[in-house]
């Protein structure tokens, strides 16, 4: 392993035990002070809990539910996402648990939408935390990121769906007051995220440039997608013009618009969100 590597690794690293601290934080102040649902398996983990402890009078930690709960989609995602990637989020997921059993209750608000809307807020930083890493916190983030890749759109909205199950069923079971706040938690976390990581959202460029040619060679070697070149003419000059069309993903953008400016700076650029592509898209595979 490089230098380079090593420290590319080091910021994994460290990147991961600071969103599954900020995670244990969350849980222990915000989520507990308003009694909240968070989404996933970690609020399906507190449910469990609650429901051993007022109904069966068994205190079960929390990292032995959370834990036990992960552990197939942790296999799926070994099978079907990536190694590294598993590897890194089940690094993720046992210090999240650790931190959470270890961590004393933090007494934020008495205001259950402050907790609920602040709550969801720090829960989608910490969760971003983790995707820069290049993990998860496991769960139906699992989910959300497989079917991301494989559909090529964000699944993150239709997680917020699922977990709308659980807070029926907490809602039926402890009170609808704290499901519905819950959803507040929810929602906020899911919109933040959306705001946060756009890895898997994409963008069309409908580029005009009198240097095709090297434009669609940067944006094949820099992204590996490809183009496609259309031939028309400018109405004003009367000249031919030629247009490249391309769609990237919403990272790559950063980075690949200057470098166009630099081999055109005419070049005059069109950038349009995409809702979906069907189709053959690469999409960098999760280590």
């Amino acid at each position: 392993m490089n230098i380079k590597n090593f420290f590319k690794e080091c910021w994994r690293i460290l990147l991961v035990c600071l969103g599954a601290l900020i995670m244990a934080f969350n849980l222990k102040s915000f989520v507990e002070s308003g009694n909240l649902f968070p989404a996933g398996f970690t609020g399906l983990s507190l449910l469990i809990q609650e429901i051993f402890l007022r109904y069966l009078d068994i205190s079960v930690p929390f990292s032995v539910i959370n834990l036990a709960l992960n552990s197939v989609p942790v296999i799926l995602s070994f099978r079907l996402i990536g190694h590294r990637f598993t590897i890194y989020s089940c690094l993720m997921i046992f210090l999240a648990s650790f931190f959470t059993d270890l961590l004393p209750s933090i007494k934020v608000t008495d205001d259950i939408l402050l907790a609920a809307v602040f709550g969801g807020l720090i829960n989608a930083c910490s969760i971003s935390l983790c995707l820069f890493a290049g993990a998860t916190s496991g769960g139906t983030d699992f989910i959300a990121i497989y079917f991301s890749e494989k559909r090529g759109k964000d699944a993150w909205n239709y997680v917020f769906i699922g977990n709308a199950v659980v807070l029926v069923i907490a809602g039926y079971l402890f009170g609808w007051y704290r499901a519905l706040y819950s959803i507040f938690f929810q929602f906020t976390s899911t919109q933040v995220l959306n705001v946060l990581y756009r890895r898997y959202q994409k963008l069309t460029l409908l580029i005009i440039t009198d240097k095709s040619t090297e434009v669609y060679q940067l944006i094949r070697d820099l992204t590996n997608h490809d183009g496609t070149l259309f031939t028309g003419t400018g109405c004003y000059k009367k000249q031919t013009k030629t247009m490249l069309y391309s769609v990237v993903s919403y990272d790559e953008i950063r980075f690949l618009l200057p470098k166009i400016k630099e081999i055109d700076p005419d070049a005059f650029i069109n950038v349009l969100k995409t809702k979906q592509v069907n189709g053959r898209f690469y999409q960098k595979p999760n280590d």
